[in-house]
């Protein structure tokens, strides 16, 4: 069988996110962001990828995958790293595609997160929701933030996820970690019996249906914090999502319930960084203030975006805002700032008016550089001008002294 773990090895030495394993092609992995193929591999035979595939799983897992052709696995390489690993059918061929997660969780610093997800992770209680599209880096940012918790929190962390992502030890905090099809059957009854496990805080991979949207807004109002993740590019994309979940007759109520349990929705992308060296987050922060909790409560979702923009004291931003201070430190391009933009007219006019700026500004400076130049120049003028003259002026001769037989004339 191929030395599949090898490969994975050499991926994770790179800091590449994903290994793909497709019949008739090369083994590929994606490294900032891009998809590179592995040039010194051979090209993968359907059995060699079946034979991969058959050795992670189980007999029984085995026999389910032949019925229903999914499959989603966690396992970790002793001293490399952890995956997260989907198997899959495409034109009656098994691929596997292998998400590579560090075995040590980044902190918010070293993620170079926004400080406010401190706060938002020290919150007593309430839902908080990380939200952005696959691959974004969801997983990421609410490991930090468990991590954050785990340092300097005592409490009961109860993770139910699909598959187990990053694994925490127990530092402050005892972490108690789950995995639908091993530990427990699904999300629904997973959270259930987490009430009644002493928990203070619980993390669900995923909010996939009306049911453990319930489950967890449940939670998030019996005194636990409860954060969850959701398919979604903004906060209003959020709440216009979850209130669509549910019939007609229910939504008032479902608004009534978010605007008390909701605490934030931070929705995030990961932008090429301009030097080429990998990719950085930009985050869209909405924090649930006496404004906003009255803006969802009463349906009003699509004015949120406004008091995100000015919300900078609760430490709120939009996206736009986001990329827009790392394109003005220098970290992302203007192409990248402009392909993420939430809204991209809206980025464009703060492009153009920050370039304008810069320009005046460039512009006030050359023009105070060039009456400097000047002043430097009429300055050298005059001294030069002060030295010849000195130069050229007759040296002054002493009078005579007078002797001593002058002094003794009468």
């Amino acid at each position: 069988m191929i030395n599949w773990q090898e490969l994975v090895t050499w991926a994770s030495s790179l800091n590449a996110s994903d290994v793909f394993w497709k019949p008739h092609s090369k083994p590929a992995i994606r490294l900032k962001g891009t998809i590179q193929i592995c040039e010194d591999w051979p090209v993968l035979k359907p059995e060699e990828v079946a034979e991969i595939a058959r050795s992670l799983m189980t007999d029984r897992e085995w026999e389910r995958f032949e019925e229903y052709h999914e499959k989603d696995i966690g396992l970790s390489i002793e001293g490399v790293c952890r995956l997260r690993i989907n198997v899959y059918q495409e034109r009656n061929n098994i691929a596997i595609v292998m998400r590579i997660i560090p075995l040590i969780v980044k902190s918010i610093d070293e993620l170079e997160l926004p400080e406010i997800l401190k706060t938002i992770a020290m919150y007593p209680q309430g839902l908080v929701l990380v939200t952005g599209p696959t691959g974004c880096g969801k997983s990421t940012t609410l490991a930090a933030m468990l991590d954050h918790i785990n340092k300097n929190r005592r409490a009961h962390i109860v993770t139910i996820e699909d598959p187990i992502e990053y694994v925490h030890q127990d530092i402050k905090s005892i972490v108690s970690q789950r995995a639908i099809g091993i530990d427990t059957d699904n999300f629904l009854d997973a959270l259930k019996f987490a009430l009644r496990q002493s928990p203070d805080v619980i993390l669900i991979g995923e909010m996939r249906d009306v049911e453990t949207m319930n489950a967890a807004m449940q939670a998030a109002e019996t005194g636990h914090l409860v954060f969850s993740t959701v398919h979604t590019t903004s906060a209003y994309e959020t709440m216009e999502r979850i209130i669509n979940m549910f019939p007609p007759h229910e939504r008032h109520q479902i608004l009534v319930r978010l605007s008390v349990s909701l605490r934030a929705v931070i929705s995030q992308s990961l932008v090429p960084r301009a030097e080429g060296t990998g990719r950085v987050a930009a985050l869209e922060i909405m924090i649930v203030t006496p404004t906003i909790e009255k803006l969802i409560e009463d349906g009003k979702t699509s004015d949120m975006y406004d008091v995100i923009a000015e919300g900078a004291h609760w430490g709120m931003q939009t996206k736009n805002q986001a990329l827009f201070k790392l394109y003005t430190a220098g970290i992302i391009t203007e192409e990248a700032a402009m392909f993420y933009a939430g809204n991209r007219t809206e980025m464009r006019q703060m492009l153009k008016r920050w370039q304008a700026e810069q320009a005046d500004e460039a512009k006030r400076r050359a023009e105070e550089e060039k009456k400097r130049a000047r002043l430097r120049a009429q300055q050298a003028a005059a001294a030069a001008q002060a030295a010849q003259l000195s130069e050229q002026a007759p040296s002054a001769e002493p009078a005579p002294t007078p002797s001593s037989s002058d002094a003794e004339q009468p």
